[in-house]
């Protein structure tokens, strides 16, 4: 029994130490919990506010919502998981024998996901359609594009930015893909207005391309109008934000690439 204990222990000090010496690892204990806090406490403060408002149309703007976010998530996780899977294939040194440009695979990644994207959008519309009675497509009207083109942006910057994290620093990384997503979802506004976040909060807020978006969602169902400022500023920012994407990217490759770590991503 004795001995059963120690070798109890032993591994018990081994996963201890795995959290204590790995911070994605401590990171991840309070990273879920306190996500899902901040989202649906913000959600309630949004439902109270909503009392008052009977006309507010409930049920269109959380599927709109939730279906959109999907997008989001999707768009980022098909290009890292993209990348990630060439790796865990070990076919990256093939891509990098090849000529194979930089850009071209991740334009390749982003069309891999638009593709995905696409199926996955038409499914969730179907389900919302047969079993809420609600027509997304009608519901946003010609409004989806303009909502749509400025989300798969961000998507796709998300993913470039994981994709390096991976390149750079391999299998530690990982836990990222999933992670990063939900890091931005409470201040994208998703499921509640802006003005429901604390004034710091909102700051950050203003300054994603998702919050436009969901802005524009909500004032769609109420108004039936999009505010183009709305667009414009999103797709300023998704500028910007794809721009520090790629030359971070760039800048991680080279680095792996100068400290001999490609090769072995594989293997790691």
């Amino acid at each position: 029994m004795r001995q059963s204990l120690v070798r109890i222990g032993g591994i018990l000090t081994r996963y201890l130490y795995l959290h204590m010496r790995s911070m994605p690892r401590l990171f991840e204990i309070f990273f879920w919990p306190v996500m899902e806090l901040l989202v649906w406490g913000f959600v309630s403060v949004y439902f109270q506010s909503l009392l008052a408002d009977p006309a507010t149309r409930i049920a269109a703007i959380l599927i709109s919502a939730m279906i959109f976010w999907d997008i989001l998530y999707r768009s980022q996780q098909a290009v890292s998981i993209a990348v990630v899977e060439d790796i865990w294939t070990q076919n990256i040194v093939n891509i990098l024998v090849s000529p194979l440009r930089l850009w071209e695979w991740l334009a390749a990644t982003f069309i891999y996901g638009f593709f995905k994207i696409s199926l996955i959008t038409a499914l969730l519309s179907a389900i919302a359609l047969t079993l809420y009675h609600f027509n997304l497509f009608s519901h946003l009207g010609l409004f989806m594009i303009p909502l749509l083109v400025n989300l798969l942006f961000f998507g796709w910057a998300l993913g470039v930015f994981t994709s390096a994290l991976v390149i750079r620093w391999g299998h530690s990384a990982e836990a990222l893909i999933w992670g990063i997503p939900y890091l931005v979802q409470p201040v994208s506004a998703i499921y509640y207005p802006v003005s429901v976040l604390p004034v710091p909060l909102q700051w950050v807020a203003k300054g994603l391309p998702s919050t436009y978006v969901f802005e524009g969602i909500r004032e769609v169902t109420k108004t039936h109008t999009l505010p183009w400022n709305y667009f414009w500023a999103a797709l300023a920012l998704n500028f910007i934000y794809f721009l520090l994407a790629a030359l971070f990217f760039g800048k991680m490759f080279k680095s792996a690439r100068n400290l001999g770590r490609l090769g072995r991503l594989g293997m790691d």
